[in-house]
């Protein structure tokens, strides 16, 4: 299988030039790291956004119901799965609510307890006190 190539190239604010060259078996999750990175060192600027998938609108919408309804609570992947249902009458397989919750701790919006068997959730205090409006 031949690798993937990717190479991006930008300016930050400061108007350095960053070169970011990236080669083998490069996965999605990689390609948004490296997003986060150029957009903490200003280099996305008036760019027009990327139209949102279908599944990054779900993990949207997931981190949006557990920033409104679930600041002060434990919660399961199970309790986020009904909640989902109930908000926007879209079914939604645990599996992906799992995967998106998990990502959500990776990232330190949540705290994460338990096993792999029954994690449970909460809101990290470090997310209580960013405003996500």
């Amino acid at each position: 299988m031949p690798s993937k190539r990717f190479k991006i190239e930008f300016y930050d604010d400061n108007g350095i030039k960053h070169n970011i060259s990236l080669e083998g078996n490069v996965h999605k999750e990689k390609i948004v790291q490296i997003m986060d990175y150029v957009e903490l060192m200003g280099g996305i600027k008036n760019i027009n956004p990327p139209q949102v998938t279908n599944s990054e609108n779900k993990f949207f919408r997931i981190k949006n119901l557990v920033l409104s309804n679930y600041s002060d609570k434990v919660f399961t992947s199970k309790d986020i799965q009904i909640s989902y249902f109930e908000s926007y009458g879209d079914d939604i397989p645990l599996s992906t609510v799992s995967t998106y919750l998990s990502r959500l701790a990776d990232r330190g919006v949540l705290n994460r307890g338990g096993s792999s068997g029954e994690w449970h959730y909460a809101l990290s205090s470090s997310s209580k006190e960013v405003n996500y409006q």
